[in-house]
């Protein structure tokens, strides 16, 4: 019963492994590249980077800038201050009429900071690094598409976890498999690789594909943390605050309000009224968040008369809100600085290691089965059977 329900599990972990290990590897190389995109964007567009330090502007000069440039465009603007002092400034436009029907798609402009000239526009999916970003996160397929990524996040975890319980030794063996040494031959040295890279990546492979479950399937996600802790009711910010004609008070003053609430904290973006009057949000990254770039601390503003409508403060939420705070940061690798990005970046190769080695495994053992049903005879000397021994490192049943 028991060799039964391993040779199930087998196949199980084999037919994953073929029939979305593809995909696997588009999402794992596609997330590489992702986790440095704004510098590979920077690479692809050199206009884009600074060529000397500058101090961060004013956000109202920003926004003046914006207008000028823009003036038909009155909705609402983010800029994003920058994350270094030879970084441009960021800013989008959310709901350009030349994009209306591509669901998100804003138009995305960079800024040189000690001018404010614009060094770049362009609509989000129109140029490398947010068309990559779209296939990772919904294979180009709308709502449709990233459901699907959610659920391959989980199949990834599946096979994942399958393939460590079909692997794992006896206690007495357990530090003996675990050494990284290839042995010889071409079947050994595929197994080696394929048993060696699942070992030692599926601590950060998991981490990779349950958070990258969790941002493909956000409201099941959020119900399901919801079971477990209390999450704080998502602000609706009101909109018609502006009176026709009337002008909202400065960013800057917007911030200076805005920071009374969070003092000594890093003013990360500002988003602005629009002509429908919403409030100004400003967000800060306070010590102790995990993502610097996407914080949570954020305080809402009213435009008219600088009133402060809502806070909120990430460190005083509870665990459940914590948690959903963690996913984006710990899917990138950004909650641990650069050498977390970096180790997110290699673990997003390892996809397709696996999948390579796991193909190549699979046609070893199709052509050791043929094989044996010509020679029957010689089964026991044949390298199939050498590999099957007792005496070699890793044990494997038959139906493997």
């Amino acid at each position: 019963m028991k060799r039964e329900l391993r040779r199930l599990w087998v196949k199980l972990h084999l037919y994953v492994g073929l029939l979305a290990g593809g995909l696997f590897v588009l999402l794992g190389l596609t997330g590489s590249v992702l986790v440095f995109y704004l510098d590979v964007d920077g690479l692809l567009n050199p206009q884009i980077r600074v060529s000397a330090a500058a101090p961060a502007p004013s956000p109202e000069a920003v926004f003046q800038a914006l207008r000028a440039r823009y003036p038909q465009r009155d909705g609402p603007w983010r800029i994003e201050m920058p994350l270094a002092a030879d970084a441009p400034v960021l800013a989008r436009y959310y709901n350009p009429p030349e994009t209306a029907g591509r669901g998100f798609a804003p138009l995305m402009l960079s800024l040189d900071p000690h001018t404010l000239e614009v060094t770049s526009a362009r609509f989000w999916g129109d140029y490398a690094t947010t068309w990559l970003f779209d296939l990772h996160y919904t294979l180009l397929a709308g709502e449709g598409g990233k459901t699907t990524v959610g659920i391959l996040g989980l199949l990834l975890s599946f096979s994942l976890l399958s393939g460590l319980y079909l692997w794992w030794p006896s206690r007495a063996r357990l530090a003996a498999a675990l050494k990284p040494v290839l042995r010889s031959g071409a079947v050994r040295r595929t197994y080696d690789l394929h048993v060696l890279g699942g070992v030692y990546g599926l601590p950060v492979l998991l981490v990779l594909a349950l958070t990258g479950s969790a941002l493909a399937l956000p409201d099941f996600t959020r119900d399901l943390v919801a079971g477990a802790s209390p999450l704080r009711p998502a602000y609706r910010p009101p909109a018609g605050l502006l009176d026709e004609g009337a002008a909202p008070i400065s960013l800057d003053a917007a911030v200076r309000i805005a920071r009374e609430s969070f003092p000594g904290a890093e003013l990360r973006w500002i988003e602005t009224s629009g002509s429908a009057g919403r409030p100004i949000s400003v967000r800060f990254h306070q010590s102790g968040e995990p993502s610097r770039r996407f914080p949570r601390s954020q305080v809402w503003v009213d435009p008219s008369d600088g009133q402060v409508l809502a806070v909120r403060d990430p460190l005083r939420e509870s665990a459940g809100d914590g948690f959903l705070a963690w996913m984006h940061p710990l899917h990138n690798g950004e909650a641990f600085g650069l050498p977390g990005r970096i180790l997110a970046c290699v673990a997003g190769l390892l996809p397709a290691l696996l999948f390579v080695t796991g193909w190549l495994r699979w046609r070893h053992k199709v052509r050791a089965r043929a094989l044996r049903e010509t020679r029957p005879v010689l089964h026991t000397t044949t390298l199939w059977g050498r590999i099957h021994s007792p005496s070699a490192r890793f044990r494997e049943s038959e139906g493997e």
